[in-house]
């Protein structure tokens, strides 16, 4: 039984992006090794408070990653 461990920031998803998102993860599994796997394939979103994850040294909050996207993914300025 496959199960699939997603880390997210808190409040960057909403809870319709999050069921996509399990749905999604699920068919992939299930493309690569057949529709038997799909009763036992787990997906489990695990969301990380905001400003406990970080990437090159600096914290990480919802806006931010708002603001990565928006702006093509490029990471934050060092403050």
């Amino acid at each position: 039984m496959p199960l699939v461990t997603i880390d997210l920031i808190k409040d960057v998803f909403s809870p319709a992006q999050k069921a996509d998102i399990i749905s999604k993860v699920t068919e992939t599994m299930v493309a690569i090794e057949g529709e038997a796997l799909r009763s036992v394939t787990w997906v489990r979103i695990h969301e990380v408070e905001q400003g406990d994850w970080g990437i090159g040294g600096q914290l990480l909050r919802a806006a931010d990653v708002h603001a990565m996207a928006a702006a093509g993914a490029k990471a934050p300025e060092p403050a």
